[in-house]
């Protein structure tokens, strides 16, 4: 927005690639315990810069379970803390209806720890909600029988940025969109650097087992998607491309990514 702040708009489309409607206000503004404050910041806003703006609510992954859509998201707290997740959620109804009636958000996250990149399987595993909230150099998962935490409870993390040696992906950024059951398993889209090329990001996939997604079964040896066009290498982070949200329709995976932090791409492939 005009302040400086990362907010969330919406905009549907019935075909997945045309914008039907697009909202002229947002849709989400960080609030809360979560909530950005810009006062008193002991360093430079450069560092933070994203996108054109420089703090708020940025990489929403957006998962519906039952009749409640879950929100994880990048939230900025503070100017004297780093970057964690924060969750909130909304009804199936409210979020049909245009009525942003979201639950306050939470940070999940350990403080004073910079975390990115959690995301919420779309169905429970083995009766429990699952949040994978690492991919390197394990896959960490921690599984919940509610999605209520309170203000002391939060998930440790790990997360270093190991990869395969001499692949395209030896240095690992972190999980995409939720996962997205297939016949396979899980599949799950991820970021990742070739420290021979170090300022392209490429998102390539893996497939989870499906009831125990710890374990992974195949990964791509070739990026499914890396920045070539022009789009996507010109504006505020060129070379970078970032998927958040990913869908299945008629048999056909559609892609939903940030080209280079200024402009939203859509690819689309064959299931």
């Amino acid at each position: 927005g005009h302040s400086g702040l990362s907010v969330l708009g919406y905009a549907s489309s019935r075909d997945g690639i045309h914008i039907d409607e697009r909202l002229t206000e947002p849709a989400y503004i960080c609030s809360g315990p979560s909530a950005c404050k810009m006062e008193n910041k002991n360093f430079s806003s450069y560092a933070y810069t994203s996108g054109g703006s420089w703090s708020g609510c940025e990489d929403p992954r957006i998962t519906k379970i039952d009749d409640r859509i879950y929100m994880t998201y990048t939230a900025f707290i503070t100017w004297d803390t780093p970057p964690g997740i924060a969750l909130t959620s909304i009804s199936v109804k409210d979020f049909l209806k245009k009525h942003w009636n979201w639950k306050a958000p939470i940070l999940i996250s350990p403080p004073y720890e910079i975390h990115k990149n959690w995301v919420i399987f779309p169905e429970k595993i083995n009766g429990k909600f699952a949040i994978l909230h690492s991919i390197s150099p394990d896959i960490l998962i921690d599984y919940f029988d509610t999605l209520s935490f309170n203000e002391n409870s939060c998930i440790k993390s790990y997360y270093k940025c190991f990869g395969r040696e001499g692949c395209w992906d030896n240095r690992i950024r972190g999980i995409g969109p939720p996962p997205i059951k297939t016949r396979e398993g899980w599949l799950a889209l991820y970021h990742a650097i070739d420290k021979r090329d170090p300022n392209k990001y490429k998102i390539g996939a893996m497939i989870l087992d499906e009831q125990d997604p710890s374990k992974i079964l195949y990964c791509s040896n070739v990026p499914l998607l890396e920045p070539s066009a022009p789009y996507e290498n010109e504006g505020y982070k060129a070379g970078v491309i970032y998927c958040c949200g990913a869908l299945v329709k008629e048999e056909k995976l559609f892609v939903y990514y940030g080209g280079a932090d200024t402009v939203i791409c859509a690819a689309i492939a064959d299931l």
